[in-house]
């Protein structure tokens, strides 16, 4: 004998909800809602695009220890692979290929350490945009860098004389602790 149980006759249906549906969340911290907003709600609100700053492009003499977010157009003068350990990289990781280049302008010059796809980018006699570059301390001495927030631009060749005897990587510096009193 087959029971008629409420189990066998059971239908999913979505369930009815009574009025508005409930406000959606913002995120995890949604900001207090302020009092300028609370009457302009009848109002649509503009949204004005962020205007973007030109970038300030920086001569190589003024990089300074430490700094960051650098843009300068510099010309690649010299390129050096540098050799990976044999036992630096895991065999499941692909190695980096590193590179340090000569670059500079009309002021100084400086190594650029060049990593993976920036090597192919940075050949001798090519001119070259640095954005958001920073400078990374390597044995006490500066190296120009462009990390992944980056950008590395070839441009169209520019006459600039390089000012080799002035370079910057070979002034070592030292880490002075100041105790103040």
């Amino acid at each position: 004998m087959a029971s008629n149980t409420s189990n066998d006759n059971f239908q999913h249906r979505p369930r009815q909800r009574n009025g508005p549906p409930p406000p959606r969340r913002q995120g995890r911290n949604p900001p207090p809602p302020s009092s300028s907003t609370r009457t302009s709600q009848n109002q649509p609100q503009q949204h004005t695009p962020q205007e973007k700053k030109k970038p300030v492009f920086v001569k190589v003499d003024q990089l300074k220890p430490g700094t960051s977010g650098h843009t300068l157009t510099v010309k690649v003068v010299d390129q050096n692979s540098v050799p990976q350990k044999p036992g630096a990289a895991s065999s499941h990781i692909r190695p980096a290929r590193i590179s340090e280049c000569l670059v500079g302008d009309e002021t100084a010059c400086i190594l650029f350490t060049a990593r993976n796809d920036q090597v192919d980018l940075m050949r001798p006699g090519t001119t070259v945009n640095l954005r958001n570059a920073k400078i990374d301390m390597f044995k006490g001495s500066m190296r120009l860098a462009v990390d992944k927030w980056g950008r590395i631009e070839v441009t169209e060749p520019v006459d600039i004389t390089v000012k080799e005897d002035n370079n910057l990587s070979l002034v070592e510096y030292e880490l002075v602790n100041v105790v103040e009193e």
